[in-house]
């Protein structure tokens, strides 16, 4: 039978019982029966609790500027599966996503693989099969057990590091950076984008003899004065090496770091792309669902999917920075496991009218509501109107917005995708 690549992912999502399932014994065992090599000349592989994919944009951009045969693996996807799996800047096509699949599924027997399993499977597959210069794989959940550390980085990154997915890596930034910092490799460069990061982290690099390479420390960043009739600029610089560039395209504050980190990253590997091949890159990095606007009759809808207090608290800094005219409604749909009264109080001072929608379409983890609203009395939220999803409640803040307003959507990637669907955003 040939299967399309929704039969496809239909069947992977049925043939293992848990949708999380941390460890690289099954999926180190397929890749060996596939005779899986490297999925690139160049390994970069980013960690981190937030920023992850605007880092790997960033590191992309900067990569193809530079003449490379460039691949990214990221997740999850907003709007088509195909997102996840990128060659030289174009999401891989349903055939060799398919192609991809038949391979692992002749290959992995009896042998059980979750959902990301198979998504890694494939991207590493497919990125052997290109002859890639550089491999960029943006890690799933964690680090040290996630599916993507099957693979030797010749450059670990670790983003930031904050309370997210407490139930699989701990309950402090300790633990949590512990988790993180495994995918850091012995005598290699690990990029960390936190200016203080956890001792677990840095203890975890002395002891592998992993070369720590710390924003605020041996790489910094910041705004240039402004020139009179001159865009804004900001400065990138090591010992040795400084680089004027463009404000990232990229909305949010945290994007000059992220755009730093991954620049980091590159002067890492040994030869990176040069100063105007860096700025291009900069310029041109994009990713959905990272504060993207959209203009409905002179109201602002700005989606992201930022679903954590560390992402709220950026989301509120860009707000300040960028007030609307008018008043700032919010949607909000968040899932269960998820810290949602956190997001709220970070974004509390920012917010006009709240939102509360349900997300009944994200399986097991998803909540309705009334759900949400139950986690969210006695917050500022608490008295936010609910709706059964996100079209209904953004129907509903569309409606009650007038010119000059602004609606914030956010609470995960879930959230985004139904967002950027009823925007008509593809």
């Amino acid at each position: 039978m040939n299967r399309t690549l929704a039969d496809w992912l239909s069947h992977i999502e049925r043939i293992h019982p848990k949708s999380i399932d941390m460890g690289l014994d099954r999926i180190r065992e397929v890749a060996q029966r596939m005779r899986l090599g490297r999925p690139g000349r160049r390994v970069i592989t980013v960690g981190g609790t937030n920023g992850k994919g605007s880092t790997v944009a960033f590191i992309e951009a900067m990569a193809r500027a530079a003449g490379w045969t460039v691949g990214a693996y990221t997740s999850p996807h907003l709007l088509a599966y195909n997102e996840r799996i990128r060659i030289d800047g174009r999401d891989a096509a349903d055939a060799d996503i398919v192609a991809a699949f038949e391979a692992i599924e002749a290959a992995r027997g009896e042998t059980a693989l979750t959902y990301f399993e198979y998504g890694t499977l494939a991207a590493l597959w497919s990125f052997e099969r290109a002859g890639l210069d550089l491999a960029i794989l943006e890690v799933g959940l964690g680090g040290r057990l996630d599916a993507t550390n099957l693979v030797d980085a010749d450059v670990a990154v670790i983003t930031t590091v904050d309370l997210d997915h407490q139930d699989y890596l701990g309950h402090d930034r300790e633990s949590i950076g512990f988790e993180k910092a495994g995918i850091a490799r012995a005598w290699k460069p690990l990029v960390l984008g936190d200016d203080d990061p956890p001792s677990s982290v840095l203890r975890h690099a002395y002891v592998i003899g992993a070369s720590a390479v710390r924003a605020g420390c041996d790489f910094f960043f910041a705004p240039t004065p402004p020139e009179p009739g001159q865009p804004p600029q900001w400065r990138w610089r090591e010992v040795g090496f400084g680089v004027d560039l463009p404000m990232p395209a990229l909305a949010a504050p945290v994007q000059m770091r992220n755009a730093a980190v991954a620049i980091a990253a590159l002067r890492a590997l040994g030869k990176a792309p040069n100063r105007q091949q860096l700025a291009e890159g900069v310029a041109a990095a994009r990713v959905p669902g990272r504060l993207q606007r959209f203009e409905r009759d002179g109201v602002e809808i700005v989606v992201d999917v930022g679903h954590n207090p560390q992402a709220a608290r950026e989301l509120a800094a860009w707000l300040t920075a960028q007030p609307a005219a008018g008043r700032t409604q919010a949607v909000f749909a968040a899932l269960a496991d998820k810290d949602a009264p956190g997001v709220v109080a970070a974004l509390a001072e920012r917010i006009d009218a709240w939102h509360l929608a349900g997300l009944g379409d994200a399986g097991a983890r998803g909540q309705s509501a009334q759900a949400l609203v139950e986690r969210l009395r006695g917050s500022a939220a608490g008295t936010g109107t609910a709706h059964a999803d996100v079209d209904a409640a953004l129907a509903a803040a569309r409606t009650d917005a007038r010119p000059g307003d602004r609606i914030l959507v956010l609470g995960s990637f879930h959230t985004a995708a139904a967002a950027l669907a009823w925007l008509g955003a593809h």
